[in-house]
């Protein structure tokens, strides 16, 4: 998941910005450090254009990597999941107008492919954060977002809502939590995305529900917490990857 600086475009003349950075993932249940993800994100016109992500176990191996664009849609990437030490990967191919077409591959199953009717307020993968970014003053004014949420990992897209569930704070600063989770009966069964966001900047400081990184002793994804942190707390690991 992605911690997005994102502000409402202004200059005329589009300058490419690049930033840098980590999230620290821990298992929700038990707090027990996970792995890191090493961030570099493309920002124009500050809009999110496109990025990278890897990800490392705590001893360092790299666990699998993630590359995405949003050139066919601010809200939907062209985007690709690789975890080869599992054989998995899922991605999105192509956005069009008349659909957004998704693969899956798994060592049972082989690759997979599956098409989505697109949509207005659709979104998909970390494409949510720029949507919620972009509704962020009425999710602080306690408005619910609604919009359609495209899962390559499914094959599908399904109703989602967001909304604002309290006031907190971190890192000693003023911050918001929003509630994410289907619009549907599917919320019984599925567990919701906690987020925490600077509501001035709009910037993601934590992230909590299912991760892209998977648990070789269940072999379905951590459900984590993943914390963006101004500088890496005392339990992460001493060499940190570099910086993309």
């Amino acid at each position: 998941m992605s911690a997005l600086v994102l502000f409402v475009a202004g200059a005329a003349q589009a300058e490419t910005q690049v930033e840098r950075f980590y999230g620290y993932a821990y298992d929700l249940a038990s707090g027990k450090y996970l792995y890191t993800e090493v961030y570099r994100e493309e920002i124009e016109q500050d809009r999110w254009i496109s990025g990278h992500t890897s990800y490392y176990a705590a001893d360092g191996k790299r666990l699998g990597e993630k590359t995405l664009s949003f050139a066919a849609n601010p809200y939907i990437p062209v985007y690709t999941l690789s975890l080869p030490g599992y054989g998995y990967s899922e991605g999105i191919s192509k956005v069009g107008p008349d659909g957004v077409q998704m693969f899956k591959e798994t060592p049972e199953k082989g690759r997979q492919t599956g098409t989505a009717a697109k949509v207005g307020n659709m979104a998909a993968d970390s494409g949510f954060h720029s949507y919620l970014y972009d509704h962020m003053p009425e999710l602080a004014a306690g408005q619910t977002i609604k919009f359609q949420f495209a899962v390559a990992g499914q094959l599908d897209s399904y109703a989602f809502r967001a909304r604002k569930v309290g006031d907190i704070r971190f890192e000693g600063k003023a911050a918001i939590q929003l509630k994410v989770d289907p619009d549907s009966l599917l919320r019984y069964l599925v567990d919701p995305l906690i987020l925490t966001y600077d509501p001035q900047t709009r910037r993601l400081l934590e992230y909590r529900g299912i991760s892209n990184v998977i648990n070789p002793s269940t072999g379905r994804p951590y459900n984590a917490r993943i914390a963006y942190y101004s500088k890496p707390p005392d339990d992460a690991p001493k060499n940190l990857p570099p910086l993309d």
